[in-house]
């Protein structure tokens, strides 16, 4: 399972689809002033909670404002002190980032590459295990749990799935992995048509938690 490949913007539709549907559709449907949550489970270098750093800085007044807090996990706290200090090599910053993002959003450290205080400030991480319970994380209004549940046997893979039912808002999203699917393993989200890799909370299977949220 823990095979930590990770980089930035990987599969850029995800980012896409965050950025043209899902926060425009939670900024507005949010009460002013709350902070929007996303999870990004088992974040393994920390590239992908970084990515979206990036990205909702780069959306502007689009959000209005809204503060958005991004929540990187994984069960392993070797990773997850490198995914803190934001240091990378050449090669893994030439991994999904242009130029520009390169140079507007890192700094150079030697022949290394540390990623800005402001795109810090947006991210915590923790350890966490997907394979425990959820408590103590919260609800989130947008999970990302991509190229995990590959690792998992099916049970597993139900079993983690609702598990992140159980911290994601009523109307939030949840993104997988392109070889990766919900059908045949949990009645909790449903696929929004078209989008692929893009999955909605089931109403009828939200937890409680969630609904009180």
């Amino acid at each position: 399972m823990a095979t930590h490949e990770s980089m930035f913007f990987r599969d850029t539709s995800p980012f896409e689809q965050i950025a043209k549907v899902v926060l425009p559709e939670l900024s507005r449907s949010r009460p002013e002033g709350k902070a929007l949550r996303i999870w990004c489970a088992a974040c393994s270098s920390g590239q992908e909670p970084y990515s979206l750093a990036i990205l909702i800085h780069e959306l502007g007044g689009l959000l209005g404002g809204r503060r958005v807090e991004i929540v990187g996990t994984d069960m392993s706290e070797v990773i997850l002190q490198k995914a803190r200090a934001g240091i990378y090599s050449e090669f893994e910053v030439k991994r999904g980032l242009s130029p520009e993002r390169l140079n507007r959003w890192l700094q150079p450290q030697g022949s290394s590459w540390e990623v800005s205080k402001a795109l810090k400030a947006m991210v915590s991480f923790q350890k966490h295990n997907l394979l425990d319970g959820v408590g103590g994380l919260g609800v989130f209004d947008i999970v990302l749990c991509r190229n995990v549940l590959i690792y998992f046997d099916a049970p597993g893979k139900a079993q983690v799935l609702e598990r992140i039912a159980r911290a994601i808002a009523p109307d939030g999203a949840l993104f997988l992995g392109s070889a990766e699917t919900v059908i045949g393993l949990t009645n909790s989200f449903i696929p929004p048509i078209g989008r692929s890799g893009f999955y909605r909370p089931s109403a009828a299977n939200v937890a409680p938690a969630a609904k009180s949220a």
